[in-house]
């Protein structure tokens, strides 16, 4: 890696409105290619397929996120430690082995092939940290990290859409689908990667203002999580909720959508993801006019509580027919990304820079990420075996509003919390500094 090409060299002297333009951009058009290798094979239904009573999609959609979860486990050590020259390598490295399971599980018959899902999963749980260590501890890491993070909404929307044009358009078999899919991301994703990695690490400025960020050892994550474990607990089980009904709706919605006689138009899971991801950009972004950390952090307590409200609201005009089924998907999408982004992208930061701890974004996210996936495994499992005879459309719905209220509670349980913590820690540091008699 060449921290001292033209590239960096120019962005380091321009650590402002033009840094933050190449560093957003890359970022988000390189996430972009690699959701491609992970979530096209959510356009495909697979229907009439099922292996020991189960569906075959369900089989699919829980073996990757097993990979997912166990990524994220592995994570909490791995990413926390990563060094910043190895991220290149282990971001192409980890889309590799993703491609190549995609490429198995089209030449495996069904059902063997299943458990390519999982080796494509675990992989691609490890590449978000090594993304967002490009980006955290930016004096711009809100615009930074709302880029990278509603790249999530936008590329789900597209790479199911493209996933649906390759099957009706080329002739793609849902086996061979997600491959095909991946061959046309590599380049794109080798040209972003090329262009991200010349991002120059914190400048002095951005260590003033956000605190400089360290890998973290065993003990240093060990002390971090004594310090804040009530906290860390209110804020993973929120976290826990909004993933869930993310996976959910990311992987289920062409059955939402077939349920609501919307099934065959590939344009509709861009259509509704567009807006939500501009509102939810602007949203995010917006927050970087917060100077104070503290009350940065607060904020994002509220947008979080703000957006599971919505999409309890959202759920309740849609049953009692005030909107239509396009809009409630995008309303439901809105409040959905703006409680589940400010944790991918801000919240992390904001929490270490009110407290002044030196530390990484990394460790928390996958610690609040790797509970979030094994919660998306229990809900799969449980309307599988215990209510398999609901709809997919009533069980997203009725998810939604447990979401909305349980979810409320408890970022608002956080913010009580995490105002107490700051209102004690700097009273603390208040009696540090006057002088002994």
């Amino acid at each position: 890696m060449n921290k001292t090409s033209p590239i960096t060299t120019w962005l380091a002297k321009n650590n402002g409105i033009w840094f933050t333009i190449y560093a957003s951009l890359a970022a988000f058009c390189l996430y972009t290619c690699v959701y491609a290798f992970r979530k096209t094979f959510a356009a495909a239904t697979f229907d009439g397929l099922a292996f020991a009573g189960i569906s075959y999609k369900v089989w699919l959609v829980t073996f990757q996120v097993i990979g997912y979860a166990l990524a994220k486990f592995i994570g909490i050590k791995v990413i926390s430690e990563l060094k910043a020259h190895s991220r290149a390598f282990g971001i192409l490295l980890m889309a590799a082995i993703a491609g190549i399971s995609w490429l198995l599980f089209a030449l495996i018959p069904a059902p063997y092939n299943i458990v390519f899902l999982f080796t494509n999963g675990l992989p691609l749980g490890l590449v978000w940290g090594m993304v967002f260590g490009y980006l955290e501890g930016r004096r711009m890491t809100e615009v930074l990290g709302a880029s990278l993070a509603v790249s999530f909404i936008f590329s789900a929307g597209l790479c199911r859409s493209v996933g649906a044009y390759v099957m009706r358009d080329w002739g793609t078999s849902e086996y061979w689908m997600p491959f095909v899919v991946c061959c046309l991301a590599i380049a794109p994703l080798l040209l972003f990667q090329y262009l991200l990695d010349k991002v120059p690490p914190q400048s002095l400025l951005d260590e003033e203002l956000r605190t400089k960020r360290l890998p973290m050892n065993g003990e240093e994550r060990r002390r971090f999580t004594k310090t804040f474990l009530p906290g860390i607990i209110l804020f993973t089980l929120t976290y826990v909720l909004l993933t869930t009904f993310r996976e959910f709706r990311d992987n289920f919605s062409a059955e939402i959508w077939k349920s609501l006689g919307m099934g065959n138009d590939p344009s509709i899971y861009t259509t509704t993801e567009i807006p939500v991801s501009i509102i939810v950009l602007i949203c995010m972004g917006s927050l970087m006019i917060i100077k104070n950390n503290q009350l940065a952090l607060m904020v994002n307590h509220i947008i979080i509580g703000f957006g599971m409200i919505l999409v309890g609201v959202a759920n309740y005009l849609f049953q009692s027919e005030i909107i239509s089924p396009q809009n409630w998907m995008t309303l439901v999408g809105v409040g959905l990304y703006l409680g589940y982004i400010p944790f991918n992208s801000i919240f992390f930061d904001r929490l270490i820079a009110s407290f002044k701890y030196v530390g990484t974004v990394g460790f928390l996210m996958y610690l609040a990420d790797s509970f979030g996936y094994l919660g998306s495994i229990v809900v799969l499992l449980y309307k599988d075996f215990l209510h398999a005879n609901i709809t997919w459309l009533n069980f997203f719905l009725a998810g939604g509003y447990f979401m909305s209220v349980a979810g409320t509670v408890l970022i608002f349980g956080s913010m009580l919390y995490f105002h107490m913590k700051h209102k004690n820690w700097k009273g603390a540091q208040l009696i540090a500094k006057q002088p002994s008699v």
